[in-house]
């Protein structure tokens, strides 16, 4: 489904990704774990054109998309949740979610969408006319996640969906990646809880210093000493 090859970003003199490359095949939960600066979240942007490249080809569905611009990937439906969630927190829980659907016209199946995404997160419903400024940080992310969602995604990237969270929001997030994923959204996590993102995976990539020293089932990657002892806290 999505192919990354070569891949290399700098940012001024700072190589930021040093010739990636991997793979994402359709059903699947890939990782992308690393420490602070690994280069996860230049990934993502990379992915989505939000960032310049300096060599490397994407491909998504067979459809070369590295120079495609960021609002004609969306139509790809190749959808980001960012880092930092990027709700618009003046506008309510309804209208965040109503802008997820922005380049669809199928009102009966956007409606369908939203009580799918009201499913997921109940909390949600219960607040769907209040301001998005007024949640908490759980149910931020929750929004933000259902603001995707309303895209109809075929790949979801998702970037640190856990930071910050109380560990209460943090299951319940991981729970939902993972129905998300059973219900056929294939997905490319990139999370700092390590051991979070590989228990829900099918594999993961270990991303040092932008570049992936380590890949393979995620599993395997859970019991590796080497990725225990860096990652894993053990």
């Amino acid at each position: 489904m999505l192919k990354v090859e070569n891949l290399s970003v700098n940012y001024g003199s700072i190589r930021a990704l040093k010739n990636i490359s991997f793979n994402v095949e359709k059903g699947e939960i890939i990782t992308l774990i690393g420490s602070n600066g690994a280069g996860k979240t230049t990934t993502l942007h990379s992915i989505s054109n939000l960032i310049k490249k300096q060599s490397g080809t994407i491909t998504f569905n067979g459809e070369d998309i590295t120079n495609l611009a960021a609002d004609k990937i969306v139509t790809r439906n190749l959808i980001q949740v960012p880092e930092g969630r990027r709700i618009f927190l003046n506008l309510s829980v309804k209208e965040n979610l109503e802008l997820g659907a922005f380049l669809r016209n199928d009102k009966e199946q956007i409606a369908r969408d939203q009580e799918m995404v009201f499913e997921y997160f109940p909390r949600l419903k219960e607040r769907i006319r209040q301001s998005a400024g007024t949640l908490s940080g759980g149910e931020l992310q929750m929004l933000a996640m259902g603001r995707a969602l309303m895209a109809q995604p075929q790949l979801l990237l998702l970037d640190e969906p856990s930071m910050g969270l109380a560990p209460i929001f943090v299951d319940e997030i991981f729970n939902i990646v993972q129905k998300i994923n059973q219900a056929g959204t294939t997905i490319l996590l990139v999370e700092q809880n390590a051991f979070k993102a590989l228990s829900i995976a099918n594999r993961g990539y270990i991303l040092e210093t932008g570049e992936i020293t380590k890949s393979g089932n995620a599993q395997d990657l859970i019991s590796d000493p080497a990725v225990k002892s860096a990652y894993l806290g053990g």
